[in-house]
């Protein structure tokens, strides 16, 4: 019985927790396919989805991104069983098996009806957040038109300043300033990277309150980056140059996107005299595809083209303090879902983000139904 829990154990009124990510190919023959579901309704012909799909060739068309969630999938199993929460850990993804929708048909058959989600980005955007609230809200639309009880489903507030996830960061770069060469080590500079997004997004990004230049989603990848700076200057009592930048941008060249692109930034750093360069994705949880290629592959060839020393940190993964940072995130909503005070971790400036979208959060060109936030049209 819930009552005769630990109160801060007790998952109630949650009965499992849906991991929610983008997905990728596992195979040369996945590729196009899975490149046809991320752009559906673009109308972009095959033999460009296939140029595009390069990026995934040169990985024998496998996307590392699925790999790393089934390894932060047991890491959130493990953590679960080993702190004495009895709470099943689903996996489903937006654009590749194992499908959104038929993971919440398989909860529903299995007796689900309260669901935590937590979706692999950490920051507020129309992409990161609301895409995959409209995600669910197609998901769930498809299990009512089959008969089937929905359940109540809520997304976990924006974790990018909990302690959990800023702190393996923080590790990362102190590892790779530790990989430079010791006479380039102190005056290394920091290049934070996130994905780019068109800059009317950004602007729109975040309750309506935060909208302006840049909205949550630069606010937020600023904090974070002061954030591990500060950090690494109290570990090592070095101040390092540091830049927020961009990468990862596949709109049409007419649209702004958010700028400078990490590549541009390299150039421009080696040509005012900067050392070395650490790159830092900080707007990644994981070493996917935008990491694997525009960083490790893209990025490096630049810098060796410029004989710059860079590095790039580790992303957070399947680090056991996100893990753990998840079931804070878990254990917080389910207590403010039952009226109980409890402790929100967050770092910085910003504090902890709220729990519930609201109306014109991260607003879409075109208006879609929205799943877990105040505009949700399923109760």
């Amino acid at each position: 019985m819930s009552d005769q829990r630990d109160p801060a154990r007790d998952p109630a009124p949650y009965d499992a927790l849906l991991l929610l990510s983008f997905g990728g190919p596992e195979g040369p023959d996945d590729v196009v396919p899975f490149l046809e579901n991320v752009t559906r309704g673009r109308g972009i012909p095959t033999e460009r989805l296939k140029e595009v799909g390069q990026h995934y060739f040169l990985f024998g068309g496998v996307s590392p991104i699925n790999d790393q969630n089934r390894a932060l999938l047991q890491a959130l199993r493990k953590d679960f069983a080993e702190h004495g929460l009895d709470l099943p850990v689903y996996w489903g993804n937006r654009n590749w098996a194992p499908y959104l929708t038929d993971v919440l048909r398989e909860m529903v058959r299995d007796g689900r009806r309260r669901i935590a989600v937590l979706a692999t980005s950490a920051y507020a955007s129309y992409s990161g957040c609301r895409q995959y609230r409209e995600n669910l809200a197609d998901a769930l639309a498809a299990l009512e038109a089959e008969g089937l009880d929905l359940p109540r489903v809520d997304k976990l507030r924006h974790y990018f300043n909990h302690p959990g996830f800023v702190r393996p960061m923080v590790d990362g770069v102190l590892a790779s300033l530790a990989d430079l060469p010791a006479e380039v080590r102190d005056s290394a500079q920091l290049a934070f990277t996130t994905h780019s997004i068109p800059t009317a997004a950004a602007d729109a990004s975040g309750p309506e309150e935060e909208h302006g230049e840049g909205g949550a989603y630069v606010r937020q990848h600023l904090d974070v980056a002061r954030l591990i700076v500060d950090a690494v200057r109290e570990e090592t009592g070095v101040q390092h140059p540091w830049e927020l930048v961009y990468q990862s941008r596949s709109g049409a060249p007419h649209i702004p996107w958010l700028e400078p692109d990490i590549c541009d930034h390299l150039e421009e750093r080696r040509t005012a005299g900067a050392p070395a360069v650490v790159m830092v994705p900080v707007g990644f949880v994981s070493d996917h595809m935008e990491v694997l290629y525009d960083l490790d592959t893209e990025a490096m060839a630049k810098a060796a083209e410029l004989s710059l020393p860079v590095r790039r940190s580790a992303t957070v993964g399947a680090d056991p303090r996100f893990a753990a940072a998840v079931r804070d995130l878990l254990l917080e909503r389910a207590a403010a879902e039952r009226g109980v005070p409890a402790e929100r971790c967050a770092l910085g400036a910003l504090g902890p983000s709220h729990d519930l979208c609201p109306v014109g959060c991260c607003p879409a060109r075109t208006p879609k139904p929205a799943a877990a936030g105040a505009d949700s049209p399923f109760a």
